[in-house]
């Protein structure tokens, strides 16, 4: 089947699939693959430790792809200003910015007079339509049942996706809970234009950060394996179940602020289970979807795979 939307035209991208920034985790190795496999890759800027590392990995992305990709800016969950890092993306000519965890209107500002096309995630509608007045060329809208940082309602992708498709004009790509061709093709029915996936990329050979007891976790985890931490705070976001996540909640329900959380729910806390495999010790994010995680296949792998389940799925519909 023909895979042009609005989302492959406007990246110039073989198939409307996006990966997420990953925090920690999304460098020029994952990034690459994903984009040589015909998706859109990402690096996650702000976990570097400064300009000059963004613009080795962006030089590293080059030197394994000439395919578009993306530098993500999750500039809500770090205490640092992203200016200059965003300057590097400039100077850098990258293809494409997207724009989580928080108020995109600096990013967009920055870069609205340069040839970089422009994501915005959001939660509810309301945060889609701010998007779009603000000049972000498409929205990605991430459901509760996603990975890391969520909207603070409860809603689920399978609903929210509809609601924001019919609220904006720009393009519209699905995330939260989407890791195969049977998600690709519910996100296009709900009016998607594309999907997003950060925790199905996370198990990839590609992924090469990414501790193998990590992986094992996503590959063991059923319907029940994550829960959403960090809610007390107004910072909701899921996470594998683990020691270390029950702790966390265990604090929360007594209804203690940041100063007693923030050793629980570090950069560092995360760092330890995802790089060392310390689960007694750290927390590792992950989606709904890691339910239906049963492999870690190279990125070309996942994604055809993918593109083969969802065009078997549109034969299907086509005989009926």
């Amino acid at each position: 089947m023909e895979w042009n939307t609005r989302i492959t035209e406007l990246l110039h991208i073989k198939y409307p699939i996006i990966q997420g920034g990953l925090a920690y985790l999304a460098y020029a190795d994952l990034a690459a693959a994903v984009s040589n496999a015909g998706a859109l890759g990402q690096i996650t800027a702000m976990s570097l430790e400064g300009p000059e590392a963004l613009r080795n990995e962006i030089i590293r992305v080059r030197e394994l792809t000439n395919k578009p990709f993306g530098v993500n800016f999750a500039i809500g969950q770090h205490n640092r200003p992203f200016e200059q890092m965003v300057q590097v993306a400039i100077d850098e000519k990258v293809p494409v910015v997207s724009v989580t965890g928080g108020n995109p209107k600096g990013v967009l500002d920055m870069v609205k007079n340069h040839p970089i096309k422009t994501l915005v995630l959001v939660a509810a509608k309301r945060q889609a339509q701010k998007a779009e007045q603000l000049g972000a060329d498409a929205v990605i809208v991430v459901g509760y049942e996603g990975g890391g940082h969520l909207g603070r309602a409860d809603t689920s992708t399978f609903a929210l996706t509809p609601q924001v498709v019919d609220g904006v004009s720009i393009p519209v790509i699905a995330s939260g809970g989407i890791v195969d061709g049977r998600g690709l093709m519910a996100g296009l029915a709900l009016g998607a234009e594309g999907i997003e996936m950060g925790t199905r990329f996370i198990a990839t050979k590609e992924c090469i950060h990414a501790h193998a007891v990590y992986k094992q976790s996503l590959l063991e985890a059923d319907e029940n394996s994550t829960v959403v931490i960090k809610r007390s705070l107004g910072m909701p976001a899921r996470a594998l179940k683990n020691s270390w996540t029950d702790k966390i909640l265990e604090l929360e329900a007594d209804n203690l602020g940041y100063e007693e959380l923030k050793e629980y729910i570090s950069g560092q806390a995360n760092r330890n289970y995802i790089y060392n495999g310390e689960t007694e010790r750290g927390f590792g994010w992950a989606g709904q979807g890691a339910a239906s995680i049963h492999d870690v296949p190279s990125v070309k792998e996942l994604i055809d795979r993918i593109v083969a389940e969802a065009e078997l799925i549109q034969e299907k519909w086509n005989k009926r």
